[in-house]
């Protein structure tokens, strides 16, 4: 069995969208489960079984899954004919892979870094820095449209995602903002982004 523990209007959103593009969602219970925001709101969920109380969280057969990109990843191989990724050991499923982990350990430290306005020798040596993350994102969309190809996968989802939220942060480069237009074209993201405004002011209103 698995559950999907979600916050509306968070990182789980993502992975929403993602069950809605694979067509499973008959597939994966979905709890809906409050967090602390960073404007003050919310509050931890005694029902979330993340360690740190965030979303989202998968929890599959009693085994709890957090990170959106192993999320993805383990979604991804549960379903392999939706389409949403290569072939688990092909060259182009570790390019994916790839992705999805430069996401995590990289783009977003230099996002929230550069929002932060935090600079360190340290950083940049280790991340780099925005300049670096947008030639890397505008080397593969030169061979896209999309960053594997041909084809939308979830790794547009997943990495287009900070720039959706924070226009402010997208690089100033034509090609990496109409690839993030397409992104946020995408149906199934409008469907997610109607279900948690609908539940935002369900919660809102009591």
């Amino acid at each position: 069995m698995l559950t999907l523990f979600h916050a509306p209007n968070s990182r789980s959103s993502a992975i929403m969208t993602l069950i809605d593009e694979m067509g499973v969602s008959d597939r994966v219970k979905v709890e809906t489960v409050t967090i602390s925001r960073f404007d003050g709101s919310g509050a931890r969920d005694p029902a979330n079984p993340h360690p740190e109380g965030k979303t989202p969280a998968l929890v599959h057969d009693g085994r709890i899954i957090t990170e959106r990109a192993a999320i993805i990843l383990h979604l991804t191989a549960l379903f392999p004919d939706t389409g949403l990724a290569p072939r688990v050991g092909t060259p182009e499923w570790g390019s994916f892979a790839a992705w999805l982990c430069w996401y995590q350990g990289v783009l977003e430290p230099v996002l929230i870094h550069q929002m932060a306005g935090l600079e360190h020798l340290y950083l940049t040596r280790t991340f780099r820095g925005p300049k670096e993350a947008a030639a890397r994102l505008r080397s593969a969309l030169d061979r896209g449209p999309w960053l594997m190809g041909a084809d939308y996968s979830a790794a547009d989802l997943l990495v287009h995602s900070p720039f959706a939220w924070a226009p402010q942060a997208m690089p100033d480069d034509p090609v990496i903002r109409q690839w993030v237009e397409r992104c946020m074209a995408r149906p199934a993201r409008a469907r997610t982004v109607a279900a948690d405004t609908a539940r935002m002011a369900e919660t809102a209103a009591g």
